[in-house]
Order: C-alpha cells, then sequence, then structure tokens
C-alpha cells in the first residue's frame, strides 16, 4: 500500500471508531429515560429528530450544544433539562448516532 494511501486508510479507521455510538452510551448518560427511537416519550423519538434536523449543515453542532446545556421549545412544552455529566465528545458521539435514525 502506498504511504497516501495507508495514511488515508488510518484516518478513516479513526475517524469511524471516533464517532460510533450506540443505546448503551444513550442508555448511560439517561437520554434513554426519556427518548426513545421511534416513539415519543417525554422527548421526541430519535427518528423525529433525524428527521427534522436532516440536511442541515450546522445540525450537529446545535444538537450537541441541546445535550449539554438543554432547550426549551423546539418539541413542545416539557424542557430539556441540561446534561452536564455530558462531555463534548460524548455529546458528538450521541448526536452523531441520533442522527443516523432514517
Amino acid at each position: 500500500m502506498k504511504p497516501v494511501a495507508a495514511i488515508f486508510s488510518l484516518l478513516a479507521m479513526l475517524t469511524t471508531s471516533a464517532v460510533q455510538a450506540d443505546p448503551t452510551l444513550a442508555d448511560k448518560k439517561n437520554c434513554m429515560g426519556c427518548h426513545h427511537a421511534t416513539e415519543r416519550r417525554v422527548g421526541p423519538a430519535f427518528k423525529a429528530i433525524a428527521a427534522k434536523y436532516a440536511g442541515q449543515s450546522d445540525a450537529a453542532d446545535k444538537l450537541a450544544q441541546k445535550i449539554i446545556k438543554g432547550g426549551a421549545g423546539a418539541w413542545g412544552a416539557v424542557p430539556m433539562p441540561a446534561n452536564s455529566q455530558v462531555t463534548p465528545a460524548e455529546a458528538r458521539q450521541l448526536v452523531v448516532w441520533i442522527l443516523s435514525h432514517k
């Protein structure tokens, strides 16, 4: 393998592993208490979130901030509380996973 191809291959592997999130992380960070993959609970379903933010270039950053700082009004009267126990990297992982629900 040529050096340039090897570098791109390594970067692809690192990028893929860095953004992997799954229900385990969502459960660990208490997301699943209010959210579900396909059904509305206290908060919207992950599938609904993915649909609402599909194609928005700033969606990942916007949603990561909402996870950490909380938010209100986007999905009804019940506010989303701040989640200070979620790191920015974990918030980004969760957002990538949430947006994959199509």
